[in-house]
């Protein structure tokens, strides 16, 4: 069988776009494949953070994963800070790692643009997100398209270890789905939906309020056509729509379009809100269940003994092939 390794930041709200970008297709994946799905938190700090804020965000993104529906006894899902060797194999993909190829990631790039003082670990991230998926032997990595870049450094950072070193690294391949890959602003459809968006009309979170979710949609900038089609490009605000109505109902873009031709864009949106409102009802009840119970803290437990197993015999092999401490058997 083979592995799976992907995972969110646990820095603010989970989006729309984070479940039909990520979740979702860890649902639909865990059957499959052996996945380890992991709440990255290391990366989170590479931009300050509260740390209550943090610890609280931790906690909900794991309540969240098993809400969707991953199921603890198929996929191992863990903290990642809770496993050691995570920073210990991205100390040593960073010393793999150029300054050059990582000053040219678009994410550093846009983050760090305008700011006086920049983090160190927002320029080194990628190594770091190259040892989560290494230390597994993964060998496909769900993403929304916003992180193909980063996953294209992977390849090559475990290429390269393989050349000089050993060759004991899988090199993972990149899965992005056809449909709703990257979900765009309500607010901006020309830009990806963002839980840090300071416009909280640009995106709908896992836990807003049907009100919340209806007022939203009804508010998304679209355009003055009056017509339901797909033209990203010319029409980028109902093309947003229909991919998240797509995806969520598995249903095709052409059917909606179809059933949507000669009406206006009031119903078109009023249905759009009634379908994530009824998919995001069962997740959000689960959640709150889960948040109240310890049944949370006793599945990250479990999971992270099994991603310390895993992850300590891949470490192992990488110190021995790099030369470092003593020889281990």
């Amino acid at each position: 069988m083979k592995t799976i390794f992907s995972g969110i930041q646990p820095s603010g709200s989970v989006t729309l776009g984070n479940y039909i970008g990520a979740l979702k297709q860890f649902v639909e994946l865990q059957d499959e494949y052996n996945c380890y799905f992991c709440i990255v938190d290391q990366h989170a700090i590479t931009v300050p953070q509260d740390r209550l804020a943090l610890r609280k965000n931790i906690r909900s993104l794991a309540a969240l994963y098993i809400a969707v529906g991953i199921d603890p006894k198929k996929a191992t899902l863990f903290i990642q800070s809770e496993v050691p060797a995570h920073a210990q194999a991205g100390w040593m993909m960073q010393c793999l790692a150029y300054i050059g190829e990582l000053e040219r990631m678009t994410q550093f790039k846009d983050k760090s643009k305008g700011k006086d003082a920049v983090s160190a670990g927002l320029l080194t991230y990628p190594p770091l997100m190259a040892a989560d998926i290494l230390l597994y032997q993964s060998d496909l990595v769900p993403v929304g398209d916003d992180q193909k870049q980063h996953l294209e450094i992977t390849r090559d950072l475990a290429e390269r270890f393989n050349k000089k070193y050993n060759d004991i690294f899988t090199i993972p391949e990149i899965r992005i789905p056809k449909v709703g890959a990257r979900i765009m602003s309500l607010a901006e459809p020309t830009k990806k939906m963002s839980k840090s968006d300071p416009n909280t009309k640009g995106f709908i979170t896992l836990l807003d309020e049907p009100k919340q979710i209806e007022k939203k949609i009804k508010s998304a900038v679209t355009d003055s056509e009056g017509i339901v089609k797909y033209d990203k490009e010319n029409k980028p605000g109902i093309s947003n729509l229909l991919s998240i109505y797509s995806n969520l109902n598995n249903e095709s873009v052409e059917d909606i379009e179809a059933r949507y031709a000669g009406k206006g864009y009031g119903d078109f949106k009023a249905d759009v809100a009634d379908v994530i409102i009824h998919t995001l009802a069962p997740i959000q009840e689960k959640y709150h269940q889960l948040m109240n119970s310890t049944l949370l803290d006793d599945i990250l437990d479990e999971g992270a003994a099994k991603a310390n197993a895993q992850a300590n015999k891949m470490l192992k092999k990488m110190e021995n092939a790099m030369g470092l401490g003593r020889k281990r058997k």
